[in-house]
C-alpha cells in the first residue's frame, strides 16, 4: 500500500477555465493582424514563437502573451501596426486579467473530498498577481494546507517543494490537466500522478511525454467527480 501524506492540485483548467479566454484573446489578436497583412501571415504560429522563446525572460501569464503579442504584430506588419491597433492588443490584456474565476463541474466537491482523507495543496504557476486574485476569488484557499505560486513547474521545483514540504516523492499526488507541468516531472521525481485532461491545451503543454516505466504510477480520469477515486487507487496501490 502506497502511503500517500500529501495531495498537490494544479489550478488553471484544472480547477477553474483559463485557455479558454487565452484562446479567444489569440483569435482577437489574429483579427487584429489580419487587417494589415495580404494573405496567410502564420500569426498563430509566429505568435507562439515569440512566446516561447519570451518564456525566459518574461515567465507565464498573461503579461508575458501581452508582450510577445506586441513583439509579434510589430514583426508581421514590420512597424507598420498603428498605435490605436497595440492599444486594442493591451486591452485584450487587460480583459483577460479580469476574467471571472469559473470553477469547472465537481471541482469543489472533489477537492473538498480528497481534503478530508489527506493533506492538499495548490501549486500553480504564472504571473503572481493574477494567479493570487483567481485563488482568492475561486473560494478554495481555505481548503488548501499551502498555496505555491511558482515560475516553473519543472523537476527542480517539485523536487524543492517536496523537501519544504518534508515528504518524499513517493508519498505525493499531483492532480492536474497538464503532463508537461503537473504529470512528469512529479513522475520523474518516483511520486504519483493524476491527469485530468481538459478540452484546450496550449500548445508549449502538449510537448511532453510519459515513458512505460512511469505510466503505472499515473492515474487518468475524465472529469473532477473520478478525482476520489484516482487517489484512493493510488493509496491502495
Amino acid at each position: 500500500m502506497a502511503k500517500i501524506k500529501m495531495v498537490g492540485f494544479d489550478a488553471d483548467d484544472t480547477l477553474w477555465r483559463s485557455q479558454d479566454y487565452f484562446d479567444q484573446a489569440q483569435r482577437d489578436f489574429e483579427a487584429i493582424i489580419a487587417g494589415h497583412v495580404n494573405g496567410d501571415a502564420r500569426t498563430s504560429e509566429r505568435l507562439y514563437a515569440v512566446e516561447k522563446a519570451n518564456l525566459a525572460v518574461f515567465g507565464y501569464g498573461v503579461k508575458g502573451m501581452a508582450l510577445s503579442m506586441i513583439e509579434t504584430a510589430i514583426e508581421i506588419t514590420a512597424g507598420r501596426i498603428s498605435a490605436a491597433d497595440l492599444h486594442r492588443i493591451v486591452a485584450l490584456a487587460k480583459d483577460l486579467l479580469r476574467h471571472p474565476v469559473e470553477l469547472l463541474p465537481g471541482v469543489r466537491e472533489a477537492v473538498q473530498t480528497v481534503a478530508a482523507e489527506v493533506p492538499v495543496v495548490l501549486i500553480t504557476k504564472g504571473d503572481l498577481f493574477h494567479q493570487e486574485a483567481k485563488v482568492r476569488d475561486s473560494g478554495l484557499s481555505g481548503l488548501f494546507r499551502r498555496i505555491e505560486i511558482v515560475s516553473e513547474k519543472d523537476v527542480p521545483t517539485y523536487r524543492r517543494l517536496l523537501e519544504e514540504f518534508a515528504i518524499a516523492p513517493e508519498e505525493f499526488v499531483m492532480v492536474g490537466n497538464s503532463l508537461r507541468s503537473d504529470i512528469a516531472p512529479v513522475l520523474e521525481l518516483g511520486g504519483w500522478g493524476v491527469h485530468l485532461p481538459y478540452h484546450l491545451t496550449w500548445e508549449h503543454e502538449r510537448e511532453a511525454e510519459v515513458t512505460d516505466g512511469n505510466g503505472r504510477r499515473m492515474r487518468t480520469v475524465g472529469s473532477a467527480a473520478g478525482l476520489p477515486d484516482a487517489v484512493r487507487s493510488i493509496m491502495a496501490a
